[in-house]
């Protein structure tokens, strides 16, 4: 059997004039964490819509779990689970309440819905909230609930819509390891973001802008694709020299990170610390180092001068 669970081509989606996802291809294997980085407005939860079959495309395809999108998504539906980026479940009911609301829509039986509750409330530390109403819970809480109904009918395939946007760093952290327990039980996860750190943790990503796919890869291997090209400048003085850097031929980017300037330089350079080194030259006690690329800088280079 293929490893592929997932797979579009030339996926494309307008509204009215405007583009909101363009012509990508997309391959998603099992067992995998696959990101889709990218600011808002990219396309990323247009591209899970369509996946999900809730959202017909304008153009090309995709094949989910072995069914042809668009056309008959009803197969996918107890094989998939899509948590949205909001919370979407009843605040005026209880965790409990909820839960069993998700099991009857799914038709477990009575056996199997107790059995997979109370399994779930244990897994995701909800038993002590078991009575509250879901909009007297924290933020974190709200989550850890979303996430065990989305799979309480033990989905093969997850769509994460910004699954951590509203929760703290504590709870992003913990949220991923409950993921990756999914994942080594066989889960296949499609997970949105804007976070860079987030997309790090995935298998693959793809970087959308604008609608259209600017890079794909192993996070780790896009970064290594750039080595060299990132300099960090260290300085007393430093926006002075941001300025001098900004303006300066073959610099894609300066970022301020605290008491040094994280300077991106342009492919075409054949000396990129020595460019560097030419335009600070002048600033007293300034020093250049070359630096390890960080995932945002793949991001500034994909999505640099793309055009709309």
């Amino acid at each position: 059997m293929s490893d592929i669970v997932a797979e579009t081509v030339g996926l494309t989606r307008t509204f009215g004039t405007k583009t909101a996802v363009d012509n990508v291809d997309l391959k998603i294997t099992k067992g995998s964490v696959y990101g889709l980085l990218g600011p808002n407005g990219s396309g990323k939860t247009t591209a899970m819509r369509m996946l999900t079959g809730l959202l017909k495309p304008s153009g090309g395809h995709a094949v989910v779990l072995g069914t042809r999108l668009p056309g008959n998504a009803e197969p996918l539906k107890r094989r998939i689970g899509y948590m949205t980026q909001g919370f979407t479940h009843y605040r005026d009911l209880t965790v409990l309440e909820n839960l069993r609301f998700v099991a009857d829509i799914h038709d477990l039986s009575a056996q199997d819905k107790h059995r997979r509750i109370d399994e779930l409330l244990e897994t995701y530390d909800l038993r002590e909230q078991a009575h509250t109403l879901a909009g007297e819970m924290s933020g974190g809480q709200r989550q850890r609930l979303a996430l065990a109904a989305t799979i309480l009918h033990r989905p093969e395939l997850l769509f994460l819509d910004e699954p951590t946007s509203a929760v703290d760093p504590e709870s992003r952290r913990s949220f991923w390891e409950q993921l990756f327990d999914l994942v080594e039980g066989g889960t296949t996860m499609i997970v949105s973001t804007h976070l860079m750190d987030e997309a790090e943790r995935c298998h693959r990503i793809a970087i959308l802008d604008r609608g259209r796919k600017r890079a794909d890869g192993v996070p780790r291997e896009l970064m290594e694709r750039i080595a060299g090209r990132v300099i960090e400048v260290s300085g007393p003085d430093l926006r002075p020299v941001s300025r001098k850097l900004t303006a300066g031929p073959g610099i894609l980017s300066v970022a301020q990170i605290g008491a040094r300037l994280r300077v991106l330089v342009s492919d075409g350079t054949d000396d990129p610390r020595g460019a560097v080194d030419a335009l600070v030259r002048g600033f007293a006690d300034t020093t250049t180092q070359p630096t390890r690329p960080n995932l945002e800088d793949v991001f500034v280079l994909a999505t640099r001068d793309q055009g709309a």
